[in-house]
């Protein structure tokens, strides 16, 4: 003779019963929000758009932000 299986409830089926609502912090979407807008900015903005006539990567560039950002934080 076989037993039934006893199976747990949903729980999205208690909340929507509940009537329980999830709710994002403000964070969640301002933050991307943000990084958005900031990528799109960059991406506009085209007095910046001399890259392919420096002799100089990038990179460089970066690295070199990233070391003075490091040494006046410490």
């Amino acid at each position: 003779m076989s037993a039934r299986a006893q199976t747990r409830p949903d729980p999205a089926d208690r909340a929507e019963q509940a009537g329980i609502e999830i709710q994002l912090p403000w964070w969640a979407v301002a933050l991307p929000a943000i990084a958005f807008a900031a990528l799109l900015l960059l991406i506009l903005n085209a007095a910046d758009a001399h890259a392919a006539a420096d002799s100089e990567p990038v990179i460089t560039h970066i690295l070199e932000r990233v070391k003075a950002i490091l040494s006046a934080a410490a």
